[in-house]
């Protein structure tokens, strides 16, 4: 975790979050003229600060560093008075392209302090020794032209059934499947296969068309070892007559024998875990994020469990921290190329390195990708990466594991799910509605939000700036996630939304 400054625990309106720090954030919004106090320097505010933004402990020339978390977020555009707010119109990035990273070492890390003993959670044993957290009837197509048929055949069980007895059943559009080359075809055919091979699935029908690109058959090749009790295929040109009707038999027979599944108690071990970020604020990197740092650390190093931290545009500037953290020096290799690779991605496109925050992230108070990456990265905790994955790649290692994705919350959160993990935590500042298809629980940087978004929040770590101690809100948060491990919906599965979203880069025919 970052280094706090002493000074924090006093502060009700503002906080420095580390003692080499050059600006605090804004807790609550502050007045221009206010009086305020950091490390016994007292001075007044030129400026209204709103919450969750920054404003300057001291003068600050043209060209220095602007410091926060105790790192560089980027460099003053102008010269900038003691007491200024400062956004991204004052804060220009120190991101360049590829870097060499050749004097980067890594260093031993402190486990984490282990008490309370071993957790449980009541869910899933899959044939494969998987473990899902739920029990659902999923319809997968393999093309986006069959979307509709999918569509019908999910309907009509789910009209018949009431999905009495599993945990829902769902259709997963998507676009893609024909039409695409090199590795958007493999990307959609990757996710795809990976969904087959999800545990919080007890039944699954694939149901392809026939002549599109990514072809059924080598498909079902491609899905490898699969369990052909729980996963059928139907190639809809190859049916005589109605396919609904036909498929509806299929998804039947597969629901009849998902019923049959129980719940049973198993160890936290078996979690993997997404951490994510979206529609950050300045209290994203104070709050929510340390807080799945916490939970990280809790689940990879007391439990034995994984979690996944990926939006590798969201490591640039905080990236070698992580690769400090490698456990040994082939990982660290492979961190260097997940990062310099995304950074080709941009500049291959003719896109600055840098320029990432959105509109909704700098409203917020995000000025830099530094400034977001810095917060971001306090997700994954301090415990050691045992594994860098690829996008479309499922998780082989246990622990804190880093996966090549873009940071497009949709995109992301397909791969985190997709990768192997059970359910996607995601910290939010600004607010979203979205899940993906597995339990998308989504965490608030700040109480304001908690309260004016009851159906989009499931866990509000705004209290951590309202005097809450963070062992007791860590606790609290474990509790939460086995719950929802156990079968506790969270509020996009209350409000029936499950969707998919598969990376695309190249040529669509």
């Amino acid at each position: 975790m970052i280094e706090r400054s002493e000074t924090q625990i006093n502060m009700k309106d503002y906080i420095k979050i580390n003692p080499s720090d050059n600006v605090a954030v804004a807790i609550s919004a502050l007045s221009n003229g206010q009086e305020v106090n950091v490390d016994g320097v007292t001075f007044n505010l030129v400026s209204d600060i709103p919450a969750g933004h920054k404003f300057a402990l001291k003068d600050i020339k043209e060209g220095e560093n602007v410091i926060k978390y105790g790192f560089p977020i980027g460099h003053a555009k102008h010269d900038i008075a003691i007491g200024s707010f400062l956004d991204d119109h004052d804060i220009k990035t120190n991101l360049e392209g590829q870097l060499d990273y050749s004097d980067i070492k890594r260093r031993p890390v402190e486990k984490s302090v282990c008490a309370g003993g071993e957790r449980t959670f009541e869910g899933f044993l899959r044939k494969d020794g998987q473990a899902g957290v739920r029990n659902e009837i999923w319809v997968i197509p393999t093309v986006g032209c069959v979307n509709g048929i999918a569509k019908q055949i999910v309907d009509k069980l789910n009209a018949e059934t009431g999905a009495e007895g599993v945990d829902g059943i769902f259709a997963f559009p998507h676009n893609y499947g024909c039409s695409q080359l090199g590795d958007d075809h493999e990307n959609t055919k990757k996710i795809l296969r990976d969904m087959v091979l999800h545990p919080n699935a007890g039944g699954i029908l694939v149901v392809g068309l026939g002549c599109e690109n990514n072809q059924p058959k080598v498909f079902e090749q491609f899905c490898g070892d699969y369990d052909r009790d729980r996963v059928k295929f139907m190639v809809c040109q190859e049916v005589e007559g109605d396919e609904v009707e036909y498929g509806l038999n299929i998804l039947r027979s597969l629901y009849e024998k998902a019923k049959e599944d129980k719940r049973t108690t198993l160890p936290a071990s078996k979690l993997r875990i997404g951490l994510k970020c979206g529609g950050s604020d300045g209290f994203s990197g104070i709050t929510a994020n340390p807080l799945l740092g916490e939970f990280s650390d809790f689940l990879c190093d007391c439990q034995g469990g994984t979690t996944v931290l990926t939006e590798v545009p969201e490591m640039f500037g905080a990236e070698t921290i992580l690769m400090q953290r490698c456990a040994d020096d082939n990982l660290l290799g492979e961190t260097i190329t997940l990062i310099n690779d995304f950074k080709e991605y941009f500049l291959s496109h003719g896109e600055p390195v840098g320029e990432n925050p959105s509109p909704g992230n700098k409203a917020g108070g995000i000025s830099t990708l530094e400034e977001k990456a810095l917060g971001c990265t306090q997700k994954s905790g301090k415990s050691e990466v045992k594994g860098v994955l690829a996008y479309g790649e499922r998780i082989h290692n246990h622990g804190l594991n880093l996966l090549s994705a873009p940071g497009n919350d949709l995109v992301a959160s397909t791969a985190l799910a997709a990768s192997g993990c059970q359910i996607v935590l995601f910290t939010t500042g600004r607010g979203t509605p979205f899940g993906t298809f597995v339990p998308t629980a989504k965490i608030s940087t700040n109480s304001n939000l908690a309260k004016r978004k009851p159906d989009w929040i499931d866990f509000n770590a705004g209290v951590l700036v309202e005097d809450a101690d963070m062992n007791d809100v860590a606790k609290k948060f474990a509790d939460f996630v086995l719950d929802v491990a156990s079968g506790k919906k969270v509020n996009s599965e209350k409000a029936g939304i499950h969707e998919i979203a598969i990376f695309k880069n190249g040529v669509t025919l």
